[in-house]
């Protein structure tokens, strides 16, 4: 699909895209400036910008589609009986922001909803907008016609597996201590290649669509903070459930987003999360501790081991461990009995861990 004769197709996006830019432009003016910052509750921060930036989009969007309604962030309801709905967050990354951390973006996401349609009911995403004023990219996307970053068609990658996947993930600004997001990010990180958390969701989603991470998922979102990054996965070619696999709905309080081709594998996960299966204990500082002052016992010992006997690696970290570029080797060793091996989970799709003894043993016998 090339760029020109798509965006000679577009409904929405035209406008919609200019009004993000607009806003954007006064975020960045807004931090050249210095914001002033107040609290909406246990450490959840709103600045004048939010609220600034949010009137003008309400403002603009009223210009440019006077019977569409408009759902914000930062309050706006209006005309919220239309056919289509615009679902505002002017500054998604307020924290960022407010920092001077240059992770935020304008989100603008449009809902249809056909006449007769239950208040409780989802309608259709039809188009959305993402814009990053700091890096001048604007994602956008209308229902079936593709994504595109600065109007140049977008795909979501390739990575085939979670060990090989880069991945987002974010923690609530308020109330944080009834997340438990903190044992998922843990376990994530050692089941694949890394976890970033930026502190814009939008943002994630975004970069999701457009293959900088793999996936991403998050507990107790909003809708104006998805439902841009929805389509725009969407129309990348990727999936976006809620952690059982199911149909997203904008009010669900769970959302995971995937390239599609370890989908599967990452509902798995959650699955067995969720009932205590499989799960890597943290060490305490307390255990590190121990096992440190171990480990500087034993230089002078060549023949002990180095690395706990309970520890089991990935095989990224096998990989790196051995200094191989390609997880190949490590399907070699394992097939000849070299390296010792378990499955979490019955799945077919369930990786695989490597004992970290069986690693250095083979280590010492090269």
């Amino acid at each position: 699909m090339s760029a020109g004769p798509a965006a000679m197709e577009f409904v929405w996006i035209p406008k919609a895209s200019a009004i993000a830019k607009e806003a954007g432009a006064r975020l960045r003016e807004f931090l050249a400036q210095g914001v002033e910052t107040e609290y909406k509750g246990d450490a959840d921060l709103v600045t004048v910008a939010d609220r600034t930036v949010e009137k003008l989009i309400r403002e603009r969007l009223a210009e440019a589609f006077p019977e569409h309604g408009v759902y914000g962030e930062e309050g706006t309801r209006e005309r919220m009986g239309g056919e289509f709905r615009w679902y505002v967050d002017p500054l998604d990354g307020t924290t960022n922001f407010a920092h001077g951390f240059p992770q935020f973006c304008v989100s603008l996401g449009l809902e249809q909803r056909p006449a007769g349609i239950q208040p409780g009911e989802d309608g259709t995403l039809v188009a959305a907008v993402i814009y990053d004023p700091m890096r001048n990219e604007l994602f956008t996307a209308e229902r079936g016609r593709g994504a595109l970053l600065n109007g140049k068609p977008m795909r979501v990658s390739r990575t085939p597996d979670l060990a090989e996947a880069l991945l987002a993930t974010g923690f609530p600004s308020h109330k944080r201590h009834t997340s438990p997001n903190v044992h998922f990010y843990h376990e994530f990180t050692l089941r694949s290649h890394g976890v970033r958390r930026a502190g814009s969701a939008a943002l994630d989603l975004a970069w999701t669509a457009c293959g900088r991470v793999d996936g991403f998922w998050e507990f107790n979102l909003n809708p104006w903070d998805t439902a841009a990054g929805i389509l725009l996965v969407e129309e990348a070619g990727g999936r976006v459930t809620d952690f059982a696999g199911k149909l997203f709905r904008l009010d669900s309080r769970e959302i995971l987003a995937s390239n599609g081709l370890f989908h599967e594998e990452l509902v798995g996960f959650f699955q067995d999360m969720f009932a205590g299966r499989n799960l890597t204990p943290i060490p305490t500082p307390q255990e590190f501790a121990r096992h440190r002052a171990a480990r500087g016992n034993m230089t002078t010992n060549k023949a002990a081991p180095q690395t706990p006997p309970g520890e089991w690696w990935t095989i990224t970290e096998t990989a790196r461990h051995l200094g191989f570029k390609s997880r190949a080797p490590i399907d070699s060793l394992i097939k000849d009995g070299k390296l010792t091996w378990k499955k979490l989970g019955s799945e077919k799709s369930s990786p695989i861990r490597i004992s970290a003894v069986s690693v250095e043993k083979f280590m010492e016998s090269k």
